[in-house]
């Protein structure tokens, strides 16, 4: 029980919510428009221009974080399942990165305060 408690303290928490600047803003809902958003919660991320909704995630052995999610884009329906990757900036260790199945980087986002 104890080896379980360890892996979670070094992988990624996402109890409190992470974003950007715009992404914390409206972490309550959409109080400013911004055409770059990015929030990070432990059930979805969202952008300016989509939400995906988190269906599974998988903590891999460097600590990353791998999540399926199913997306719904503005003005699109019928999204395929999606992957992307959340792991710790190299740069700054209090960062997430988020990434997409080809490496696309969304961007950096922080906790929210």
């Amino acid at each position: 029980m104890l080896a379980a408690g360890q892996a979670l303290a070094a992988g990624i928490d996402l109890s409190k919510p992470y974003g950007d600047k715009y992404g914390c803003i409206n972490r309550n809902g959409q109080k400013v428009y911004a055409d770059k958003m990015l929030l990070l919660t432990d059930k979805e991320l969202i952008t300016a221009a989509s939400a995906c909704t988190f269906s599974d995630s998988q903590t891999q052995a460097d600590g990353s974080l791998v999540v399926t999610a199913k997306c719904e884009a503005d003005g699109e329906e019928g999204q395929p399942p999606a992957k992307f990757t959340i792991k710790r900036s190299a740069k700054n260790a209090k960062k997430l990165v988020i990434a997409d199945e080809d490496g696309t980087v969304y961007g950096e986002v922080s906790r929210c305060r």
